[in-house]
């Protein structure tokens, strides 16, 4: 009787190992598809409160992701997760980016090494991103190159 007992744990066992393993695969498929197409960037994200929620509104957390360029959106999806929706478009047209700075000690763990911080508003929408340098870089060029007629403002960092 205990020998069966092992024998069930053991395949239990099992079936979570391959469980997770396949969640693992289909995650690396997922970022592989994304990434294969070009026009990616790793960038770290999270939202702001509304400025009206007042000060007692903290800032939400820190999300991995991956931003995809499409045209005058840029859409923004999650590392880990399924979805392949993104979880947040931040549309060119009208996006103000307000500021620009070193990540906080207290954020620090929680994001890639070497990245700046900068916030975005998009509408009602108020977040930040965190990126490396090139990511940045290629962020802004993308900003700028809006066609005539788009109101696209940066605000250099004081």
């Amino acid at each position: 009787m205990g020998g069966h007992l092992a024998l069930d744990a053991g395949g239990v066992l099992a079936g979570l190992v391959l469980a997770a393993a396949l969640v693992f695969v289909v995650m690396a498929v997922r970022r592989w598809l994304f990434v294969r197409g070009g026009g990616t960037v790793e960038c770290s994200l999270r939202t702001l409160p509304a400025e009206s929620a007042g000060p007692e509104s903290a800032p939400g957390v820190w999300r991995l992701g991956i931003g995809r360029y499409r045209g005058d959106e840029l859409h923004w999806h999650r590392v880990f997760g399924f979805r392949r929706r993104p979880r947040q478009v931040i549309h060119r047209r009208g996006l103000v980016v307000s500021n620009r700075r070193a990540p906080g000690p207290d954020e620090a763990d929680g994001l890639l090494p070497d990245v700046s911080v900068i916030e975005v508003r998009d509408g009602a929408h108020v977040m930040e991103l965190a990126m490396g340098a090139a990511a940045l870089t290629g962020f802004l060029a993308w900003l700028e190159a809006a066609p005539p007629g788009f109101p696209v403002e940066v605000h250099p960092p004081e």
